[in-house]
């Protein structure tokens, strides 16, 4: 093994980049030091990885499994700081005699190859030799969160002179001089926005402090210091005042916001507490609105159903609806279709909250009915600001449907979002409101019913035979013809890598059903048909249905059925 001073690089790869992409090696963090190789060399990570071990004398660990025994060798900061897991103590399986404990070696995984200041630190905790591995670095941080916890190294070695809240003076000052909870406060949501978690929970319960992200539409609890609880009251304050909210109000539900900086971004996280039997229950939604943004393609939908969605976004008038429960897209959507007609000679204007995306060249407005500015009176001023296109973040009420309608019947392109399990019951969710059917009618151009399924990991995902009895069961339960099993053998499969951090899964897809109104269907409307009998017409014009969608994306190889399943609320075959 090739021990590193902490300025270089092997050589055989420094060679290779600029003095200063160098140096943005060397000062990233050890977690992203080959994220930042892989990139300067522009080479996939997997194949720098090889390199870099090859280079440094090193091998590479994959399907890590940490050792138990090893674990509490070392300190929670020591391994959070140089990002390295013992995996095991070997020698295994030897025929002959082992050694003593102390001269058997630590396996450890690193994300980056160790310097000697690294290896001086970890042998002043053991005597034993030091066997060092490469790992993908991913794989190697979520060990470390799963052993010890996460922000486990900000609250290590601070019990002794740890003051319980109830005997301070709970003031700003006073949180802020507990430097660890300030600490493990930014870790937490450090990690979530790592984890491209949507929401953080810190949720008090009997006995401990439960932490748990919302990743993909998943809530997933996340391992914590064992020693969390003795700080739940600090930490929840340190969040009340970070919220500027009264940290002494502990009777009463309370709202704030927190601007968090970290690594150049900046999240507009909005803070909600609730009081529970055992300390106030806080839920934190984290917003990044500078976020990369989705186009169609992205979004997951097919060259049908964007040229569908095309056709409607040049029409200079009209309302276009994306439904769907909370957190299925639906404002990714609407501001992909945005982005899909800015341009110089349109007056866009976005009535949001919250304002999820910014969108260059787009007014966009935050709502705030504490001070009396609700969807329904700002799409009133905004009506005199001589707009083209209109977005309303959502039609929640009678007063807005209408302003909405009439705008769109006044020459204005309207997008908006409405809370219904599928397209065709947009329409009967406006008429239930008391807007008259006509008018919706009239104004209703396209309707867009959407769900967002985990998306495959293609590193891991491998074919698997079907059982064909339960490959019917499936179809039919999405709304499909039994012979859309014809020819199909195998599947893809999740499996679980170092890459998608053992779930199969990475990141998300969309699957739509799309519902545009014809003359049938506008007679149908008129006579205040069911929600049933507008989606068995509209299915005869050859409309798509969220099963059928999802089972395009099954059978494309994105997703699977027990995602599609999972999200979909089949009120009819």
């Amino acid at each position: 093994m090739t021990v590193l001073d902490q300025e270089n690089l092997p050589a055989a790869l420094a060679a290779l980049i600029t003095a200063e992409q160098r140096q943005a090696v060397h000062e990233a963090p050890r977690e992203k030091k080959l994220e930042c190789l892989a990139s300067a060399l522009s080479r996939p990570e997997p194949e720098v990885l090889l390199k870099l071990a090859a280079a440094a004398a090193l091998t590479v660990a994959s399907n890590l499994e940490t050792d138990p025994e090893a674990r509490g060798l070392f300190p929670a900061r020591l391994v959070h700081e140089y990002q390295i897991i013992p995996i095991k103590l070997g020698p295994v399986g030897s025929a002959s005699p082992l050694p003593a404990p102390t001269a058997l070696p630590i396996h450890l995984a690193a994300a980056w190859p160790p310097d000697a200041t690294m290896v001086a630190w970890l042998r002043t905790f053991t005597p034993r030799p030091l066997t060092w591995h490469l790992a993908v670095p991913e794989r190697i941080h979520q060990l470390i969160i799963e052993n010890f916890g996460v922000g486990s190294g900000s609250l290590e070695d601070t019990d002794d002179g740890y003051v319980a809240p109830e005997a301070q003076k709970e003031t700003e000052e006073v949180v802020d001089e507990d430097a660890s909870v300030v600490r493990f406060v930014t870790d937490v949501i450090s990690q979530a926005i790592e984890d491209q978690a949507t929401d953080i929970h810190f949720e008090p319960q009997e006995g401990q402090l439960r932490i748990r992200y919302r990743v993909d539409g998943l809530l997933v609890p996340v391992p914590v210091p064992e020693n969390l609880l003795r700080f739940q009251d600090a930490i929840i304050s340190r969040l009340k005042i970070m919220a500027r909210m009264n940290i002494s109000e502990k009777r009463l539900p309370q709202d704030g916001r927190i601007n968090f900086k970290a690594n150049n971004l900046v999240l507009d996280i909005r803070v909600s507490t609730v009081p529970t039997i055992y300390a106030e229950s806080i839920s934190l939604r984290l917003l990044n609105q500078k976020k990369e943004a989705y186009s169609m393609d992205r979004l997951g939908m097919n060259a049908e159903e964007q040229s569908q969605i095309v056709d409607i976004l040049d029409y200079p008038h009209g309302i276009i609806l994306v439904t769907g429960p909370t957190g299925s897209g639906k404002s990714t959507s609407l501001n992909a279709f945005l982005r899909k007609i800015n341009s110089t000679d349109l007056r866009i204007i976005t009535i949001e909250d919250p304002i999820e995306y910014e969108v260059p060249g787009v007014n966009q407005m935050q709502v705030r009915p504490e001070i009396g500015l609700t969807f329904a009176d700002a799409l009133r001023h905004v009506l005199r600001q001589d707009p083209d296109v209109i977005m309303v973040g959502e039609i929640r009420d009678k007063d807005t449907a209408e302003i909405a309608i009439r705008a769109s019947l006044t020459g204005h392109l309207v997008f908006s979002t409405l809370h219904t399990n599928d397209a065709p019951g947009a329409i009967t969710r406006l008429v239930d409101m008391g807007i008259e059917p006509f008018l919706v009618a009239s104004a209703i151009e396209l309707v867009i019913a959407q769900r967002l399924v985990r998306r495959l990991c293609p590193e891991c995902t491998r074919p698997a035979p079907i059982v064909r009895v339960k490959l019917l069961e499936n179809l039919a339960i999405l709304g499909c013809a039994a012979t859309e099993a014809a020819g199909i053998d195998t599947l893809p499969a999740p499996v679980g890598c170092d890459r998608c951090r053992g779930t199969g899964y990475r990141g998300r897809i969309g699957i739509f059903e799309i519902f545009r109104l014809n003359e049938e269907m506008h007679e149908l409307v008129l006579k205040r048909e069911s929600t049933r009998t507008l989606a068995e017409c509209a299915r005869k014009h050859g409309m798509r249905t969220l099963g059928q969608s999802g089972w395009a994306k099954v059978k494309a190889g994105h997703t699977t059925f027990d995602e599609v399943l999972r999200v979909i609320t089949v009120t009819e075959k």
